[in-house]
């Protein structure tokens, strides 16, 4: 399994379409076996589900994301978890020992370029 952790330097995003980059983390029998960052690519409509869906990933973790952006990921296979917040690794060792739940936030606030989750 593959989790994707939307990042601001070591914290867990709180917009995830204008996030720094993503900790990718590769999971086996509930352990991490392998992480890196991955810059994000960028913020066009529809684009980051897609790309993220092809890298491998199952689950995308974030504070917040917009509508269209969550759609856009089950529509590509991979489990939306919003809510999230503080120190991305203690987000993902939450989230392996099943204490992580999505409060499906949804992003709603402007005060970024574009639209939220578009």
């Amino acid at each position: 399994m593959k989790v994707a952790i939307a990042v601001d330097g070591k914290s867990v995003s709180q917009h995830f379409g204008h996030c720094e980059g993503f900790n990718f983390y590769e999971v086996e029998n509930s352990e991490v076996k392998n992480s890196h960052f991955v810059p994000n690519p960028g913020h066009r409509p529809g684009f980051l589900p897609k790309y993220l869906a092809e890298k491998g990933i199952n689950v995308i973790i974030t504070g917040g994301m917009g509508n269209t952006a969550q759609v856009l990921f089950k529509q590509n296979g991979i489990e939306v978890i919003t809510g999230a917040t503080g120190e991305a690794d203690l987000a993902m060792n939450s989230y392996l020992s099943g204490n992580l739940e999505s409060t499906d936030e949804v992003c709603e606030r402007h005060e970024h370029h574009g639209e939220c989750g578009e």
